[in-house]
């Protein structure tokens, strides 16, 4: 068979990929070496984790809130296995929809691993060992990454897991420790916390969610220690770990150098990703990598090789199934001669966990250490009438604007539903919307969208209205 364009991987990069090539008049192939469509985030990431954050929500809710809105339960109990079931649901939900767009959009699917025997001609290897062969004018690397594992941290998917097996355990953890203070540990840990498990998150940095604006991690880390009761072991560097029975014990030096151990019966191992080429025969076709694994594109996402482009986690940039998406579309768009723009500067991060927390655009932190002036406005969830008939009073918005010109410069957010409301500063972002454009929109009443207009006005001479 001979294609246009072929799609390597089929996550979120990758089939918004295909459905773009195919849009655009494109003759597209897509491989994927599992035999369902959907990738990391889909089958064992994004989409899971949400599923069982929900799940453990309604739980956590029914036990800890529900007497107050005059609901009364009794026996209240988890079933882990209807709850995993569940997500399971959803996944395959997911998957047949997938498939569904392929076949809508006379996508060929080839399942097995594909690898370059040349430029042009990509081999197919299926799960049975046989091979085929396709050809192709143009390709589309999007594979993915993989979890990062530590060489004195041997994952034995048993006691110490990644967050793979931790979206499936047989039974709430008694005590789950979390390696590390990012987004994957922090959603994990609290979708156990919320089921009674007892979490302690040892974190290398001095920070939690450290790459997003400082205030964010430290309202998050305040709140999750109060709701959930989490643990929290900062600057800590892990030295090792090892299984005893039912028992891993976790070893670490404290800031002060000392060894300190930590004991529980489940370790989740979430120190980051990288990205997965493996098996790819990218030697074959003569394509470059670069640092940390990635592989080396322009500005175009075009790898050295002409015509053999690369997208999402295998290529620089944040590790998010949007970013990859956006991607997708650029590429497909730019083989037909369209001239699409990603500003990658307004890509925004969420975490998932209750209060959600979101970003985009420039942190305080970055803000002063490249000297731009800039003034700030906030607004806390507990003075907005909508947060307090939810009671979701925790969190915050807060609107960073240039001093000079009020152009909204970065917004970030921890508070109910701060995953969809961040879309609002990203709209304004992209429209150089300055932090009093927003403030004289209306916005509906009661709603927790009022909270980032409230932060334009304060951003705004002070001029916040209900603070």
């Amino acid at each position: 068979m001979k294609y246009d364009v072929t799609v390597i991987g089929s996550g979120p990069g990758g089939y918004v990929a295909a459905i773009r090539c195919a849009q655009v008049g494109l003759k597209t192939a897509i491989i994927e070496k599992y035999s369902v469509l959907g990738g990391t985030c889909l089958n064992v990431g994004c989409i899971p984790s949400k599923a069982l954050l929900d799940s453990s929500e309604h739980f956590h809710n029914a036990a800890h809130t529900f007497k107050t809105h005059g609901i009364e339960l009794d026996n209240l109990k988890v079933n882990l296995e209807q709850m995993i079931s569940r997500k399971s649901g959803v996944i395959k939900s997911n998957n047949d929809g997938i498939a569904y767009l392929m076949k809508k959009h006379k996508i060929d699917v080839y399942n097995g691993l594909g690898s370059f025997v040349n430029k042009n001609t990509i081999k197919v290897t299926g799960q049975d060992g046989q091979e085929q062969q396709i050809e192709t004018d143009k390709t589309i690397i999007a594979t993915g990454s993989k979890p990062v594992n530590l060489p004195f941290l041997p994952v034995d998917k048993n006691r110490i897991i990644t967050s793979t097996e931790a979206l499936s355990l047989k039974e709430v953890p008694k005590h789950l420790i979390v390696i590390g203070g990012g987004v994957i540990g922090l959603e994990l840990g609290s979708v156990y916390a919320r089921l009674g498990a007892k979490v302690s998150v040892v974190e290398y940095a001095d920070a939690i969610i450290a790459t997003m604006d400082r205030a964010l991690g430290k309202e998050l880390q305040r709140v999750l220690k109060k709701t959930l009761g989490f643990e929290f072991f900062l600057g800590h560097k892990v030295t090792g770990a090892q299984v005893e029975g039912d028992t891993v014990k976790v070893t670490a030096e404290n800031p002060k150098g000392e060894t300190i151990t930590f004991e529980g019966d489940y370790c989740l191992v979430s120190v980051g990703r990288k990205p997965y080429t493996e098996g790819l025969g990218l030697e074959n076709a003569g394509v470059q990598m670069g640092e940390r694994g990635m592989i080396a594109v322009n500005d175009h996402l075009e790898t050295n090789v002409p015509g053999i482009y690369a997208i999402g986690d295998v290529v620089r940039g944040a590790m998010l199934a949007h970013k990859a998406e956006e991607e997708g579309v650029l590429v497909a768009e730019q083989i037909v001669g369209q001239k699409p723009h990603i500003n990658y500067n307004l890509i925004p991060g969420v975490v998932y966990t209750w209060p959600e927390v979101a970003g985009v655009g420039f942190t305080e932190e970055q803000l002063k250490e490249r000297g731009v002036k800039y003034k700030s406005g906030s607004f806390p969830f507990k003075a907005s009438g909508r947060a307090k008939a939810s009671m979701d009073t925790d969190g915050f918005v807060k609107v960073l604007a240039d001093a000079q010109t009020d152009e909204i410069l970065g917004v970030h957010m921890i508070g109910p539903r701060a995953a969809d409301m961040i879309a609002e500063a990203v709209v304004a972002m992209e429209f150089r919307a300055s932090a009093e454009d927003v403030a004289r929109m209306s916005h509906a009443h009661p709603t927790y969208t009022e909270a980032m207009k409230e932060a334009c006005l304060a951003a705004t001479e002070n001029r916040a209205i209900h603070i």
